[in-house]
């Protein structure tokens, strides 16, 4: 990397290149050592190592390198690698301190290095201030995050404002607790009930760095089987991680490595601490003082001493992918640290995602999973109700409930609570053809027509109210809602069964348990609470709607809600059932019949290395105006094996509707272009994105934000919507 200084307060020193080098020659030829800045306008300098390396806090691409400053002397004990500095950066404003002008205005920093030289054979810029003496980036950190830079085509200072929390003084002042010994080897517990897990609690309790893809059968013993992993990596000496998509998983996992290993052995670090209490959890891990962490998506760069296990929990959730650039996935992350750190890995999920069955295809992890026949004894009875059956259903066409769904909430009911899953919540607005299922579509735009609490139709694009509407395809007048919500189908239960009480979780309401007793709870997918005892029965509503997203992962996405929600139902042998309402004959569906995430995931990832798909290929989004995508596209040099797919009109968002992630600004017309590249190419074709793209910044002609021409263009490595 270099280490060019451009702050403004040493400036270029004139000479040309060619002469330079030859007088950088003649001094090493003459063993004339190169002399040190002993002061800088009129300060002592530090005697010992008075230059400092410094990263800037400039998310930018063509600033993504390291700066040296000089070292005051009265900043040498404090100024030391991995604190937090203040620089002057940049021509700037100038003002008069102590009769000297002073350019450039301060900004944050890290110091990554102290040395004996600089590379750049001007005057430096002083460290204006050292922040704090506390070391927060460690050498460990700093690689890891320059890994995810490269992967990401990112800006080391970006991974940083991610890995590293905003400080807290008052934090950095109390002091951590001392370390507890290492605790002693856990039994296996439910892991007897895998093939593999009993030994591979042994591997990491004797210090070994096994890697598996697990795949945890039904039931809350999850939770238990995650805390059971990391006793076993802190009984032989070592430190562990797991990361968990949200607040309620990390709190089940706290609450298990509790009751195992008791108080202070783990740190909790989720975004509900508040920053305070968790930079303060953060620098007990930093300092040594924990060993163990369990935290949602920013943890997946927690300081860990000596790391053992890297574990992750349900990878397809949405959750793990950072939504700030670089936009790292957890995933990925906990990927590059386990090949830098010689760890154990553990990717687990009641699903399969296809990059799980990627990671077993290829022999870089191991199967963790149990036989078929403790998957029957955990698993409830799943049935299904397709299109045909719904057309001949009079209860369905009525009340939009199934006679099968129907019977089996009533059957259910009579002994504990029925989960009801919906693909949304709130009043549905989009409709389709109540026969035939093809969208209800304005006749002046194409756009969606919704309907709002029973009124007129009305289209979501124009605004226009649709007086007369009919089915071009079959010719029929009669409409359903597309995506009935939660408050919808919670009143149309109601009315159903008028004597049982009826419970709604969602976004703005997410419960977490549900008492044991006979209740309807009505779930968005993800927000479903636990229930006490388990739910007597399941109805999964609407399954065509999730399968019929115009998305590469719809139907994994799918199947993955599903088994979510059906592992919450009580097994087959206790009469759990679910009933899921969409075609049996799609393969989503039959995995959910048979229970077979990982088999559905096999097939899946087969399909895609023969269309050339992720994971199998690598894939980068190229987003922006036409004219900027296609100047982008021609001074990029990417590997001779990539291909440029596109570009494609990006879509936009529907006026009064909130800016989805990536799409273009109100007003503007955006393309995006696929650049994919076989296995082994990622990294090339990564590398000539960032350089591409920073020296594009570098003229002022737009990045990741407008430029000076006012074209920005926008790039993402894996991008989750490529369609």
């Amino acid at each position: 990397m270099s280490s060019e200084n451009r702050t403004g307060e040493g400036g270029a020193d004139g000479a040309p290149p060619e002469q330079l080098a030859l007088i950088r020659a003649s001094v090493r030829e003459a063993k004339v050592p190169r002399a040190k800045p002993r002061t800088w306008r009129g300060a002592a300098l530090a005697k010992e190592l008075p230059v400092a390396r410094v990263l800037v806090d400039k998310g930018v691409l063509h600033l993504d390198r390291y700066f040296d400053y000089a070292v005051p002397e009265e900043l040498d004990a404090d100024a030391q690698p991995g604190v937090r500095v203040r620089v002057r950066f940049g021509a700037g404003r100038h003002r008069v301190r102590d009769g000297r002008r002073e350019g450039g205005g301060l900004i944050d920093g890290f110091l990554v290095e102290r040395r004996a030289e600089s590379d750049y054979s001007g005057p430096l810029a002083a460290l204006a201030q050292v922040v704090s003496p506390e070391p927060v980036l460690s050498e460990e950190l700093l690689t890891l995050a320059r890994a995810v830079a490269d992967r990401y085509a990112g800006s080391l200072a970006d991974v940083l404002q991610l890995a590293v929390p905003p400080r807290s003084a008052r934090a950095e002042q109390r002091p951590s607790p001392e370390p507890l010994p290492p605790p002693e080897v856990p039994e296996p517990g439910s892991w007897a009930r895998y093939e593999r897990g009993a030994a591979f609690l042994r591997s990491l309790a004797t210090g070994g760095a096994p890697r598996a893809v697990w795949n945890a059968l039904p039931g809350p013993g999850w939770s238990e089987e995650l805390a059971r992993a990391v006793a076993a990596t802190l009984a032989s000496g070592r430190g562990a991680l797991v990361v968990v998509p949200d607040g309620r998983a990390a709190a089940r996992v706290d609450a298990a490595l509790t009751a195992l290993l008791g108080e202070g052995r783990h740190a909790l670090l989720t975004a509900d601490a508040g920053p305070e209490k968790r930079y303060r959890q953060w620098l007990a891990v930093r300092r040594g003082s924990v060993r163990a962490v369990v935290g949602t998506r920013a943890a997946m760069f927690a300081p860990v001493r000596d790391l053992g296990l890297v574990a992750l929990w349900d990878d397809g959730d949405d959750s793990h992918s950072e939504p700030h650039a670089p936009q790292p996935h957890a995933r990925e992350v906990l990927l590059l640290r386990a090949a830098l750190d010689r760890c154990a890995f553990l990717l687990g999920s009641r699903d399969c995602t296809v990059e799980a069955a990627q990671l077993v295809e290829s022999g870089w992890a191991r199967p963790l999973v149990a036989g078929r026949e403790q998957v029957r004894r955990a698993a409830p009875l799943v049935r299904t109700v397709g299109d045909l059956d719904l057309a001949r259903d009079e209860a369905a066409r009525a009340a939009r409930l199934p006679s099968l769904a129907w019977q089996t909430a009533r059957e259910g009911l009579r002994h504990g609570p029925v989960l009801v899953q919906v693909p949304r919540r709130g009043y549905v607005p989009r409709m389709a053809c109540a026969q035939c299922r093809a969208p209800a579509r304005c006749r002046h735009c194409a756009g969606p027509l919704e309907a709002r609490d029973g009124g007129a139709l009305w289209c979501g694009w124009c605004g226009r109210e649709e007086s007369g509407w009919h089915c071009p395809e079959c010719g029929s007048f009669r409409l359903r809602a597309q995506v009935v919500g939660a408050r919808r189908t919670a009143e149309e239960l109601g009315r159903a069964f008028p004597a049982v009480p009826v419970r709604t979780s969602g976004r703005e309401h997410v419960l977490d348990t549900v008492p044991g007793t006979p209740a309807l709870v009505v779930s968005t997918p993800g927000a479903e609470p636990v229930a006490e005892g388990g739910y007597a029965a399941a109805l999964l509503l609407d399954g065509w709607a999730m399968l019929g997203r115009p998305d590469l992962r719809a139907g994994e996405d799918a199947l993955r809600r599903w088994i979510a929600a059906a592992a919450l139902v009580r097994p087959q042998s206790a009469g759990g059932t679910v009933v899921v309402v969409a075609e049996p004959t799609l393969r989503p569906v039959q995995a959910l019949v048979r229970w077979d995430p990982v088999g559905h995931a096999v097939r899946e990832l087969a399909e895609r290395a023969e269309l050339g798909f992720p994971p199998v290929s690598r894939m980068a989004a190229v987003s922006g105006l036409p004219e900027a995508v296609a100047a982008f596209l021609a001074e990029v040099h990417l590997p001779p094996d990539a291909e440029v797919l596109g570009p494609v009109p990006v879509p936009g968002t529907a006026p009064g509707r909130p800016r989805r992630p990536g799409a273009p600004p109100p007003g503007e017309d955006w393309e995006r272009a696929l650049v994919r590249v076989p296995p082994g190419s990622g990294g090339a074709m990564a590398a000539a994105l960032k350089a591409a793209q920073a020296a594009r910044m570098a003229r002022g002609t737009g990045g990741g934000a407008a430029g000076a021409a006012g074209e920005p263009v926008r790039v993402r490595i894996d991008p989750p919507d490529i369609g």
